[in-house]
């Protein structure tokens, strides 16, 4: 028996879609997960057809008239109850995220911790009374309010490299708002998303609230240009949210997308290169490098670039490498042997045109898996693809500046602007975070993430905010209360 076979024996295996609260056989395209550590078939089951998207969509749609569905104080407790029984059922969750994403079981917090604290925030922030009194007009004989209305049905596409966490607070803002959804997962790791239609049901969410569905692009596509589907929030890649901002203007529909980074980590001058190095060169592996606002344009002063190298392969036998289900584990598999060639292949043209591996490379002695040792690159400036194209991989690059302005220049020309890394003393690291252009500047390491903290990406790395209250108010519209007084 395949090893992920016989960790899996006590994780029952969801492939069931959840429309208006039962749970369906898809009827569409055949989908095939794979572990991509093991390389065994985990599932392999039938997708949404177009026919259930818009069932999925017509029920959420009915749903939204549900006057009960109206009470902040029951959204508060629905969506209270969902966060508990997410954190009952965290280790089949993230079992069954070892087995689909690869993801290392050290990091369940991230995974699964988080988005509970998340949804718990979404719960108390659905009661929060928003109303604005703008008191009379200029001539006193009327009165005016602005309240804050659901936008309607939400299209919540999730992304594989943190399926709970994107999937369950996207549909948490959402619902906060007093919105219903239909959560679409991704096709690579649709397992745990499906897993959440049982919680779903057991939390006490009226019919049709939240709908979920798996499938691929052609389901996407009937989502997000389905007239039924007010607003749509999507996390993925800069091309397809580019398909997906198209597709959803066809029906004058506004969307919310967190997409690609390219994170400038700027170590200043006289920073202690050992106080962060391990943090640093961690922050990018984890998750094999699968996360949006890794640090992977490291810039440090051109004198000191041999010094950063050499604690640089110091630190690096520290990422351990392997078996997921090691709690030692920081870096697991990539998520296709596909993704892993296409990372390959950049580092190959990189090192054909003149750069260097600084530490790791390749890839480890194990004999199943799509696992990749995470690498370090210098010898190479600001315009080359590897320092400017978003790999999704455990890779990053060494630029070198002379001044600190040029060091900001460096990190600001990109086409990204998700994340920046600040490391030196706080107060030249405060006056230096206006000159960024970026939705989050984190000093020296910065925090876990919190969920009254928006993420932004500013430039082509995102439309809207997610998370915390103005992530919030993507789902509600204002509505201006005009009271004559006679």
């Amino acid at each position: 028996m395949p090893k992920d076979s016989a960790n899996m024996a006590s994780t029952h295996i969801h492939t069931k879609l959840l429309i208006n609260h039962q749970h369906r056989a898809g009827e569409g395209e055949w989908l095939k997960v794979v572990n991509p550590a093991t390389e065994a078939v985990v599932a392999e089951f039938r997708g949404a057809s177009l026919a259930q998207v818009d069932e999925a969509v017509q029920s959420a749609n009915a749903a939204f008239a549900n006057r009960e569905w109206r009470n902040p104080e029951f959204r508060r407790k629905v969506l209270l109850k969902f966060a508990d029984l997410i954190e009952e059922n965290r280790d089949a969750l993230m079992d069954m995220l070892v087995s689909e994403v690869g993801t290392p079981m050290s990091l369940k917090a991230n995974h699964i911790d988080t988005p509970v604290a998340f949804l718990r925030w979404f719960a108390d922030a659905a009661v929060r009374d928003r109303t604005r009194h703008l008191g009379f007009n200029a001539t006193n004989t009327a009165v005016s309010t602005v309240v804050y209305r659901p936008v309607g049905v939400v299209a919540a596409i999730s992304a594989f490299n943190y399926p709970i966490l994107i999937g369950a607070t996207k549909i948490g803002a959402a619902l906060s708002a007093g919105c219903t959804a239909v959560l679409l997962s991704s096709p690579q790791a649709p397992l745990t998303i499906l897993m959440l239609g049982d919680l779903v049901r057991r939390a006490g969410f009226p019919d049709g609230v939240i709908n979920i569905i798996a499938g691929g692009a052609e389901v996407g596509r009937a989502l997000t240009e389905h007239p039924g589907i007010a607003k749509v929030s999507f996390t993925g890649s800069v091309n397809v949210g580019r398909q997906v901002m198209q597709q959803a203007a066809a029906g004058l529909r506004s969307v919310v997308l967190e997409l690609g980074g390219k994170s400038a980590a700027i170590m200043l001058p006289g920073v202690d290169f050992n106080k962060y190095a391990f943090s640093l060169h961690a922050r990018y592996a984890r998750n094999a490098g699968q996360g949006c606002g890794s640090p992977t344009r490291i810039l440090v002063e051109e004198s000191r670039y041999e010094e950063f190298a050499e604690i640089s392969r110091q630190v690096y036998p520290q990422i351990k490498v392997g078996d997921p289900r090691d709690p030692a584990t920081v870096l697991g598999p990539l998520i296709t042997a596909a993704q892993r060639e296409r990372i390959e292949a950049a580092l190959g043209r990189a090192l054909e045109t003149g750069a260097e591996i600084i530490a790791g490379g390749g890839r480890p002695n194990l004999d199943k898996g799509w696992f990749l040792n995470p690498t370090l690159v210098g010898k190479l400036d600001n315009l080359s693809s590897l320092a400017r194209e978003e790999l999704f991989g455990p890779v990053s690059v060494v630029l070198t500046y002379r001044t600190v302005d040029e060091a900001i220049q460096i990190a600001n020309d990109s086409p990204l602007g998700l994340k920046a890394y600040l490391f030196g003393a706080k107060e030249q690291c405060l006056q230096l975070v206006p000159e960024l252009r970026v939705g989050t500047v984190q000093i020296n390491g910065g925090s876990p993430l919190r969920p009254d903290a928006p993420m932004i990406g500013y430039k082509h790395s995102g439309v809207g905010a997610e998370w915390g209250e103005d992530g919030l108010r993507e789902f509600m519209l204002p509505q201006h209360i005009d009271c004559a007084l006679n």
